[in-house]
């Protein structure tokens, strides 16, 4: 420890004193009170049921009411932390406009029938994206980061609209309800360069592999909109197969591409954090991989599996981006190596994994058949043996107490996230298309077991002895060099 008592900062920080424009202090009342309405929405829609709609304009939905919930909730917060945040920025009131205006664009999504409107609002949404990660209007690498994310986003963009275009020609309907009830009838070229073109458009807007680098090269944003990125624009691609859900579930040999590649980000996206310095990095990559699991759970035809882990990794994601400089004064290096397990310790996570599993299957149904919902149960075991394994290792508790912890805490959750799945897919029980399990192939066993066999090689370790690997994550996570700040003095805002 050193006798220093000042923290090196970059710029004048702002003066907290100032009184903030009016704008911010009237959309976070504004943003707040979209919630209370939508949570009213929200309570009626699950009382009287049904659908409202514009026909052929808007349609509110199960799926429409939950997501105004969610994503008011997220941006209520976003501007409450950013009244501090931004105080004294001379971008202050620009930020503002554009954090509602991306609240604005994401409601209006998923309300959106017509093919037009939806396709618009899509391409708002990522347009006011790129707008917040390059907030900063005077800082070079701010603005290079802008336009890369910007590229990717009009790519997702004319996707959207290829895809969209094919479904019409397709179906002859102009709406997402209307290409969804004929739906059935798909196939042939034209069905498949729209499906293709779905699938990849949420691909790159939910960063996964091998179009994270917008997401890695994104770091200028204020942490405010990155919280908002991770926990809310990223789940936009779980939203776009839920929606087109009946196009996408025609054919298994797709629903088992749509498997692969969630499966390869949920994978790559653990061994890129594993190479990462900096804390928003690291979060970035955790992002790339659990967007792959929540890719992943859609292409196995648990569509309301995706939108409970979307809405959970939000919550966890906004947290820990809002307290990252937090997570940063409060790490410390440390000589213990994580991996190392006793028997008595492995053996109460592998015990409590499994309960875990089986706990999902009998609240849920899920892995009861031999179908895909076997896999959606390997991956609820998965996920418990590592969020148990890293309890036991870095909980600084005596060996019993943690021991004896570690169910204590981890089948309550599983209880608990089975019921909320249960309660999320009650909601969007009205949609085409909410579960549609596979049938269980030997290439869905196959990918089971690669990716049981790499999660569990990152786990021990095995990664870590090869430096040519270590090399290649490393320079496979590098954001685009123009996003890169090599002085500090090229960023001072104030």
């Amino acid at each position: 420890m050193t006798e220093r008592t000042s923290k090196p900062t970059v710029g004048a920080l702002p003066d907290a004193t100032v009184e903030s424009p009016s704008v911010p202090v009237a959309l976070t009342r504004l943003v707040w009170l979209l919630f209370a309405a939508s949570v009213a929405v929200f309570v009626a829609r699950v009382r009287i049921g049904g659908e409202w709609r514009v026909p052929g304009v808007i349609t509110i939905d199960g799926l429409t009411v939950l997501m105004w919930v969610v994503v008011t909730f997220f941006s209520g917060i976003v501007h409450s932390y950013s009244r501090r945040y931004m105080v004294g920025s001379g971008h202050e009131t620009d930020f503002f406009l554009a954090v509602f205006g991306f609240t604005a664009a994401v409601m209006g999504l998923v309300t959106a029938d017509h093919v037009a409107l939806f396709a618009l609002l899509w391409l708002a949404m990522g347009l006011a994206m790129a707008e917040l990660i390059g907030t900063v209007d005077g800082w070079n690498q701010a603005q290079a980061a802008a336009d890369v994310a910007r590229k990717y986003f009009l790519a997702s963009s004319a996707l959207l609209g290829v895809a969209l275009t094919a479904l019409w020609w397709a179906t002859g309907a102009t709406t997402v309800s209307g290409i969804a009830a004929a739906a059935d009838g798909l196939e042939g070229a034209v069905w498949l360069v729209g499906a293709v073109a779905l699938v990849l458009a949420a691909m790159i807007q939910s960063a996964l592999v091998p179009f994270h680098n917008w997401l890695l090269s994104s770091m200028t944003a204020p942490t405010p909109a990155s919280a908002l990125m991770h926990a809310g624009f990223v789940n936009a691609g779980g939203i776009l197969l839920l929606r087109f859900a009946p196009v996408v579930t025609v054919d298994a040999t797709l629903m088992l591409g749509i498997v692969v590649v969630g499966a390869t980000s949920a994978l790559l996206g653990k061994l890129l954090k594993a190479v990462q310095p900096d804390v928003k990095t690291e979060l970035g990559c955790s992002t790339v991989g659990q967007m792959g699991f929540m890719i992943m759970q859609a292409g196995l035809g648990f569509f309301g599996a995706a939108v409970t882990h979307l809405i959970l990794h939000g919550f966890y994601k906004a947290y820990h981006f809002l307290s990252a400089g937090g997570r940063v004064e409060h790490t410390s290096p440390t000589e213990s190596d994580p991996r190392r397990t006793s028997t008595a310790g492995a053996a109460v996570v592998l015990v409590t994994g499994l309960a875990g599993g089986v706990l999902f299957a009998v609240l849920t149904g899920k892995g009861t058949s031999v179908d895909s919902g076997l896999l959606l149960v390997l991956f609820v075991v998965v996920t418990t043996l590592h969020a148990a394994r890293s309890a036991v290792a870095h909980t600084s508790l005596p060996a019993t107490a943690r021991y004896g912890a570690v169910p204590l805490i981890f089948i309550p959750a599983i209880t608990g996230y089975a019921l909320v799945y249960e309660a999320i897919s009650s909601v969007l029980s009205g949609l085409p298309v909410v579960t549609a399990p596979t049938e269980l192939r030997a290439l869905h066993v196959l990918v089971a077991v690669v990716f049981l066999a790499v999660y569990v090689g990152i786990e021990i370790g095995v990664h870590e002895r090869s430096q040519r690997l270590y090399v290649a994550l490393l320079n496979a996570s590098q954001p685009a060099s123009s996003t890169v700040l090599t002085d500090t003095e090229d960023y001072n805002e104030y």
